[in-house]
């Protein structure tokens, strides 16, 4: 445990403050699944109580949950809020086996994790992701030739949202073909939030570093032209990435360049095709895309709770609330980016709202270097569909779409279109 934990874990009483100490606990499963409906909780929370004391269903003990987006943003932002002191805790979370490692860019501080920032960075400059866009399109055009080949009505998940983020990320880390379903079946055992899972995501967690840490050695000794060799080359003065980080970061890569990509694509076509006047005007006005792909990502809640939580190192007070040193936090981007003191009609869809930085991927320190591939495979994608197929819609009812209940994420499990 950090010595600063140690010296104040025990803490039971602060001097006079005139800050709350709040004793209600409120038992927070984030389960809620309804298609893509916002969890009645969270709002609830947003609304009555911004910073509250919750229990999760993994791990010891309590958390606090912080939901408007100014407290967010300062938990993300502020150095007396750190994510590596979760190491060696059991920290409360919402899957049996925690997801991240200890080598983790996700579990680092500031500079450390500057660092590694700076030569992950590297990897997803404009420039390097724009030259990606062409081989992007080569696949998404592939696969709406194939569903278009096999004829109508098709299942868009299986169709292009479930293959185009596993291929696009594999062939930028350049892994073999025949490696991917296997890789993409360990990634979502990681994700999967039933108890009796966690066996299975133990093994599935320490089978991905194994054959990532194999993978990451061979591109040390031999370099190409894929993103793990410029990795394994990418310089900041003197520094390289050594090889556990190398093997982890690769890893990282392969589950957030496909896992969050795959699902957003599933959401973002179920909420343009149950809502055709949006539809239709994209159509029409096809350079409105850009701007309504970052409305779309702000009001889509395709998260079910929270991610890795911080570590308070001294007393913070936080909205009227007294935070000790040694208190884990967890924040929830879901509420920042409903939250109406930043958002005029949070709850709205509106292509045509003032830009305002939504936290869907994240804030500070961690906010996800992927995004700009990720924007980009959503561009590439829907700029393409919605001019191919002018005519595509749903082939159920939307109560009839069936959704996913046993990952941390939402999103639909099949999406049968016709046109």
């Amino acid at each position: 445990m950090p010595p600063f934990l140690e010296a104040v874990i025990g803490r039971t009483s602060v001097e006079n403050t005139s800050v709350q100490n709040k004793e209600t606990v409120r038992s927070c499963p984030f389960d809620y699944a309804q298609q893509l409906e916002f969890d009645p909780q969270l709002r609830q929370l947003l609304t009555e109580e911004p910073v509250s004391r919750i229990r999760m269903a993994y791990g010891e003990g309590e958390a606090w949950l912080v939901t408007r987006y100014e407290d967010v943003r300062t938990v993300t932002t502020d150095r007396r809020f750190s994510r590596s002191a979760v190491l060696g805790r059991d920290f409360p979370r919402m899957t049996p086996e925690p997801i991240v490692q200890a080598e983790s860019i996700n579990l680092m501080d500031p500079p450390a994790s500057s660092r590694l920032r700076s030569l992950v960075a590297k990897s997803f400059t404009p420039r390097r992701v724009e030259q990606m866009r062409g081989g992007t399109q080569r696949v998404v055009d592939r696969l709406l030739d194939e569903m278009e080949e096999e004829g109508s009505p098709a299942d868009f998940v299986a169709r292009v949202s479930a293959p185009l983020p596993l291929i696009t990320i594999c062939e930028a880390l350049d892994i073999p073909e025949a490696d991917r379903p296997w890789l993409r079946a360990h990634a979502m055992t990681m994700m999967n939030v039933g108890a009796a899972g966690k066996q299975d995501a133990v093994r599935a967690k320490a089978e991905l570093r194994g054959y990532f840490q194999e993978l990451t050695e061979d591109r040390r000794r031999s370099p190409g032209e894929d993103l793990i060799s410029t990795l394994a080359t990418a310089r900041d003065g003197a520094e390289l990435l050594d090889d556990d980080e190398l093997a982890v970061m690769a890893m990282v890569l392969l589950i957030t360049g496909q896992d969050t990509t795959t699902y957003q694509l599933g959401n973002i076509a179920y909420t343009l095709l149950t809502r055709p006047e949006l539809l239709h005007s994209l159509q029409a006005e096809p350079q409105r895309l850009p701007r309504t792909l970052e409305e779309l990502l702000r009001h889509i809640p395709f998260r079910k709770g929270v991610g890795i939580p911080r570590v308070a190192t001294e007393d913070v007070e936080l909205g009227g609330v007294l935070i000790r040193a040694g208190d884990v936090v967890h924040v929830s981007y879901l509420t920042a980016n409903r939250d109406a003191a930043k958002f005029d009609r949070p709850d709205e869809l509106d292509p045509d709202r003032p830009s305002i930085p939504h936290m869907t991927f994240g804030w500070g320190a961690h906010h996800c270097l992927g995004a700009p591939l990720a924007t980009m495979e959503l561009e590439v994608a829907f700029s393409t569909l919605l001019t191919r197929f002018p005519a595509l819609r749903l082939d159920v009812p939307p109560a009839d779409v069936s959704w996913n209940t046993t990952s941390i994420w939402r999103y639909p499990l099949a999406l049968p279109v016709t046109w």
